[in-house]
């Protein structure tokens, strides 16, 4: 009678825990799309204001959906993406190749079919499959802390803290078409699958169902965002740090290796065998460990020290041949130059690295953020887990270094302390916390795992006497929650940007179709959504001609003389250029990272204002184009005439020379 009723309790607290987890989903949901409501009165501004708010990139991806929507059939927009010659002057590239756009493609095709265009425009259909993506993140983080601790209130917790601190878990709400926003909640559900996998005394059918679970969520993961690689990278040092040690199975952990490749695999084929995913380091990595444990035997046999010796050896050899293998196939160094100037190891003059250096995004993580997770508690709750759970991973790994498997079977009721799923969200969580402390973009694959860790921490009966201590920090604050997202919601706005709108309208009705501009990175995205005009550059940064090509561009902001200039921006096919006056004048960023000094450092002149330069740096014969060009002087005008101007930007038409 006890194990029937045990067997209704724990189908109840299922179906219960079930619908919770629901719920909260649909509710984060709807709160982003009223935040986006609000903050732009989205519903009631004109479509060119509507396409402008999708800012830089998110508006070069839109721009692709909306090609596929307008084209005249499914196959002709397939046939305008594969064949591209709007994206960049004089050059047709294949947009599947180049970008990760296959979700632009999908959804197109799904409004196509389906009988929703006279109840949905399209960009609706576009951002609410995005804010509807934030139901299975949240319900992905549900299910993780629920599936660690034990009890669905674990989940439960883990979702309110989400949407308290949405600031730093999320921005989808302002950054719709963003990668990250289309992968980060597969990523989710990908490590869900994961920590379930690691539970003990699955059955075969039930471990295939999760490793199939694993290979969508990790294939998807991979197909929507360019920086996948990268992600799964510190995720497989985390499994083969854990596995050295003996913390988590082996035959488990190849199988999850093996998916990582295979996906990535399948995803380099469908993107026409693009050159960077061939050339990551993830495949490079994974293949070596494969490798490495068949030069190797016995790895996991013998004392505390010899078993040290083997792991050294194992760690070196690994790393050896991962740079041996990533040197032969390896194509591009954009990324990682960028890594070595950040961290001091490379020089700082590159001028793509500095570019991406110098945007607060790529900055460390401000300070102020572990104030504002501190307000909800959460931060506080993150690192009485993190501390005694660190302590308890040291002390099992080095316990099962010295142990043999005889005297480990012995000690079972020890091991319990950490489980294997335990442990791989322990080393995720650390992982991911020092990548988003170097980089302040990445918080958010940390921020929103903090939440999972925390709850489950705080929930779980196993970790509970280790922070049962901390519980004097509980504070009134906690009552503060609810009235701020209330005030949040009640807030009003409207998107208000009237030069850029002014912009966009005079390039459509007054220059013809096959127009080629240049400009900004971040401005031309908007051009080529809002007017479907050809493009110089954009803000794509990943292929290695274009980013050459941006830094000739760009020369418009430096000290060059108009003969230069014209013949340059002529080479790319340019008819028209659109100056700036925040980019000229900008003042955002401190002198040494303003786009006009990181273009005086390249071409090796002196940078404006007071201050220092490097001894090497020379006055330039010529000054600066942007602000020259406006005095209307002979040997400008020749080249450049202004068409437009209000009080952000300046077109300029250039004339046409035999």
């Amino acid at each position: 009678m006890s194990f029937q009723s045990g067997k209704l309790w724990n189908i109840l607290s299922l179906t219960v825990g079930g619908i919770v987890a629901i719920f909260l989903g649909l509710l984060t949901s709807v709160y982003v799309a009223t935040l986006h409501e609000n903050d732009l009165w989205f519903s009631n501004i004109k479509e060119v204001e509507r396409e402008i708010s999708f800012r830089t990139e998110c508006g070069l991806y839109y721009s692709y959906y909306k090609q596929m929507i307008q084209a005249a059939s499914i196959q002709q927009g397939l046939h305008g993406l594969v064949y591209d010659n709007k994206t960049e002057s004089v050059r047709t590239i294949n947009i599947l190749e180049r970008m990760n756009v296959y979700q632009e493609v999908f959804l197109s095709i799904l409004y196509r079919i389906l009988p929703i265009q006279q109840y949905l425009e399209p960009v609706y259909f576009y951002i609410y499959t995005l804010f509807g993506l934030q139901a299975v993140y949240v319900i992905a983080l549900y299910v993780t802390s629920w599936l660690l601790s034990g009890t669905w209130l674990s989940g439960l917790l883990t979702a309110c803290w989400y949407i308290t601190n949405r600031i730093d878990t999320t921005r989808v709400e302002f950054t719709i078409p963003l990668r990250e926003n289309w992968a980060l909640p597969f990523f989710a559900v990908q490590i869900a699958a994961i920590t379930y996998l690691f539970r003990s005394h699955l059955q075969p059918a039930q471990e295939r169902l999760t490793l199939l679970a694993v290979f969508v969520a990790t294939f998807l993961f991979s197909l929507t965002w360019q920086f996948n690689q990268f992600m799964m990278l510190i995720q497989a040092l985390a499994l083969f740090i854990l596995d050295c040690f003996d913390i988590l199975p082996t035959a488990k952990v190849t199988w999850l290796y093996i998916i990582q490749i295979s996906g990535l695999l399948l995803v380099c084929a469908l993107q026409f065998f693009n050159s960077m995913i061939l050339g990551s380091l993830l495949i490079s990595f994974n293949a070596s460990i494969l490798i490495a444990r068949t030069i190797q035997k016995n790895l996991k046999k013998g004392s505390l020290l010899n078993r040290l010796g083997k792991l050294i050896l194992h760690a070196l050899l690994v790393s050896s041949l991962t740079l041996l293998v990533n040197k032969f196939i390896k194509s591009d160094e954009h990324i990682f130059k960028f890594l070595k100037a950040k961290f001091g190891f490379g020089a700082t003059r590159d001028f793509d690295a500095s570019l991406y250096l110098c945007e607060e995004a790529f900055g460390l993580l401000p300070l102020n953020t572990f104030s504002r997770l501190s307000d909800t508690l959460l931060f506080y709750v993150y690192i009485f887990v993190l501390f005694p759970m660190t302590v308890t991973a040291v002390i099992v790994a080095l316990r099962n270094l010295s142990c043999s498997n005889q005297a480990l079977e012995k000690m079972e009721e020890h091991t319990i302390s950490l489980r294997p799923d335990a442990a791989y969200n322990l080393i995720h969580t650390v992982l991911f916390g020092c990548l988003a402390l170097s980089t302040m973009r990445m918080k958010y694959l940390w921020t929103s795992h903090m939440c999972v860790f925390a709850s489950f921490g705080l929930c779980s009966t196993e970790v509970w006497r280790l922070i049962l201590k901390c519980a004097h920090l509980y504070t009134s604050q906690i009552c503060w929650f609810w009235p701020g997202i209330m005030d949040e919601l009640l807030e009003l706005r409207e998107f208000y940007d009237p030069d850029t709108v002014e912009l966009m309208n005079w390039i459509k009705s007054n220059t013809p179709n096959t127009a080629v501009f240049a400009g900004s990175m971040q401005l031309l995205a908007g051009v080529k959504l809002c007017t479907g005009r050809t493009l110089t550059n954009h803000p794509h940064y990943e292929d290695k001609h274009l980013r050459e090509r941006t830094k000739q561009i760009y020369q418009i902001y430096a000290k060059r003389s108009p003969e230069d200039v014209y013949r340059i921006l002529r080479s790319f096919s340019t008819d028209y250029v659109i100056l700036e006056d925040s980019i000229c004048y900008e003042r955002r960023h401190s002198r040494g990272c303003r786009l006009r000094d990181l273009l005086d450092i390249a071409n090796g002149h002196i940078m404006d204002g007071l201050g220092e330069n490097e001894p090497d740096l020379k006055p330039s014969l010529y000054p600066r184009f942007c602000e020259e060009i406006k005095k209307n002087l002979p040997s400008y005008t020749i080249h450049f005439t202004r068409v437009f101007q209000n009080k952000t930007f300046h077109v300029y038409k250039l004339a046409k020379h035999k």
